[in-house]
């Protein structure tokens, strides 16, 4: 697994090399990127750009782990009492992470995604992403099955069995149709820890994989093993694969990441503040779903480890 790593970041910085070498402007000059996990951006930061409104304001430097996140319940619940603060004593290496993955973007990935846009019309993109969504399921159904979801589960094995043999591979989503209404459980190993109890910790962002904490790591590693593209042997194959996934998703996002950035004081900080509220949302809203099981099954404590209260 570090072998794999480490071959991730030196073709990283081989493209760099690229990119710097040749023309920010020419997409095709420049190689593809790895793939890089999905972060979110603040709802009160996005408004402020007139470009695009909150709810389709998306952070292309991605992940996920997940492609198909919102932020419209988020931008319209988020209240005062349900924010959050984190603990960041790595500040200073987060920062410098921060402005590597900033330089990612603008000398690699966009460039690419802008050229791979122009050639590829938006319905094939998007069938792209439904197919590398399709991939997931094996992250997301051990998910619900470990966080005692038993009807997410069995909604995932539907939306597989069916993407895969009527959706052709899952280029097509058919099971999310009126008719069906089968909708992608969207939750990871982070969430399911933060479901049973288990606090997000301190803030750290990743080289690559972007923001965590230690918690949500355990997604980026969950990932590496449940994650089929991984397997992809020899493994430059499955980095090209990585790769591929992350233009074609940045591809359905240009724009979305400078809006941030031009509207924030400090995109740092607005990323790290727009992750961990984000994060906090979506296992309280797992354990809203899961509320008789989860009381049933784990020990009262004094307050909740990701209370709104923690660092007021």
């Amino acid at each position: 697994m570090k072998q794999y790593f480490t071959y991730i970041i030196l073709f990283i910085f081989l493209m760099m090399a690229g990119s710097a070498d040749g023309s920010n402007k020419t997409a095709a000059a420049l190689p593809s990127s790895p793939s890089l996990p999905k972060t979110v951006l603040p709802a009160s930061a996005s408004k402020k750009s007139p470009a695009k409104p909150a709810s389709q304001t998306v952070n292309p430097l991605e992940e996920e782990y997940t492609e198909d996140e919102s932020l419209d319940e988020y931008a319209d619940n988020t209240t005062k009492e349900e924010r959050v603060e984190i603990a960041d004593p790595l500040e200073s290496v987060n920062r410098v992470t921060h402005e590597f993955n900033d330089k990612l973007y603008f000398w690699a990935i966009k460039p690419v995604a802008q050229g791979y846009k122009a050639v590829v019309p938006e319905p094939a993109r998007i069938s792209v992403k439904n197919f590398f969504s399709n991939l997931g399921f094996p992250a997301r159904f051990i998910s619900c099955l470990l966080q005692a979801d038993l009807s997410g589960a069995a909604t995932e094995a539907g939306r597989f069995t069916i993407n895969t043999i009527w959706g052709i591979g899952g280029l097509l989503d058919p099971s999310a149709g009126k008719e069906l209404d089968l909708q992608k459980q969207d939750t990871d190993l982070g969430q399911t820890l933060g479901v049973w109890g288990v606090g997000q910790g301190f803030y750290i962002v990743w080289p690559v994989f972007g923001p965590s904490t230690p918690r949500d790591t355990v997604t980026i590693v969950g990932d590496y093993f449940l994650y089929p593209v991984y397997y992809i042997q020899p493994w430059y194959a499955g980095t090209g694969v990585s790769a591929y996934e992350i233009i074609n998703s940045a591809s359905l996002k240009i724009g979305d990441y400078e809006a941030l950035k031009d509207a924030a004081v400090d995109p740092y900080v607005a990323f790290r503040d727009a992750y961990v509220q984000y994060r906090y949302k979506r296992v309280k809203a797992r354990r809203a779903k899961l509320s008789p099981v989860v009381e049933s099954a784990t020990p009262t404590v004094p307050a909740d480890p990701e209370s709104p209260e923690k660092g007021k």
